[in-house]
């Protein structure tokens, strides 16, 4: 095909395309729906090591719900079902069914989307434990214990409990709630107020875990 010659100062003309449209690209990823029942009181933390690794090795993509119908028990045992649910790469669900009390109530706040049904009860209360040895050592271990505790409680709670709430519950008071009270201080939280809170669970250090306490019904 015979051009016609440029001189040298012209410039090549350019011929536009016309425009088709956009093209959509689309990649599949597995998604996973696990559900966990925590129903009864809470046992000692060996029961729960498939929980913990499923917690431990899901993907961003999957989706970990934790039903929950219990009156608390063991302290340790509710602190590293926290710990693996804020460390989990997933999206963990907490279903309140029934009743959820002490360490089952810090449980259910712990998740990174929360549901409630109608008719039932959250209920917050300090930490009962017994102690042995010394004077001295049983002093200690109940001023670590309650500062560890008010600790946990701050972090966990706050802002769904405010820091008067928290101050009675330390004290002593039961702090009980209904569903339409629940729904009614999470409506106050900001969706996105959650987030940080677990990446920061991922950065931090782990404590040491102290004397076994339980925090369940008296």
């Amino acid at each position: 095909m015979l051009q016609r010659p440029r001189g040298r100062d012209e410039q090549p003309v350019e011929e536009e395309l016309p425009f088709e449209g956009l093209v959509r690209y689309e990649r599949h990823v597995p998604i996973h729906q696990v559900s966990y029942y925590l129903c009864g009181e809470l046992q000692d933390p060996q029961y729960y090591t498939e929980l913990f690794y499923t917690l431990r090795t899901a993907a961003e993509t999957d989706l970990i719900y934790i039903h929950i119908n219990s009156p608390g028990g063991d302290f340790n045992t509710g602190l590293q079902i926290i710990n693996n649910m804020l460390a989990s790469e997933a999206h963990v669900i907490t279903v309140l069914e029934a009743r959820a009390y002490s360490m089952a109530a810090f449980i259910f706040l712990s998740g990174d989307e929360l549901i409630v049904h109608d008719n039932c009860q959250l209920m917050f209360h300090t930490y009962s434990s017994s102690f042995a040895g010394k004077g001295s050592e049983q002093m200690a271990e109940v001023h670590a214990l309650g500062s560890w505790f008010e600790k946990v409680t701050t972090r966990i709670c706050t802002p769904f409990l405010s820091l008067s709430d928290i101050a009675h519950i330390l004290q002593g008071s039961d702090l009980w709630m209904d569903s339409d009270e629940i729904r009614r201080r999470l409506g106050r939280i900001k969706p996105a107020g959650r987030t940080p809170r677990k990446a920061a669970a991922k950065a931090t250090t782990p404590r040491k875990k102290s004397t076994p306490a339980k925090a369940g019904p008296d």
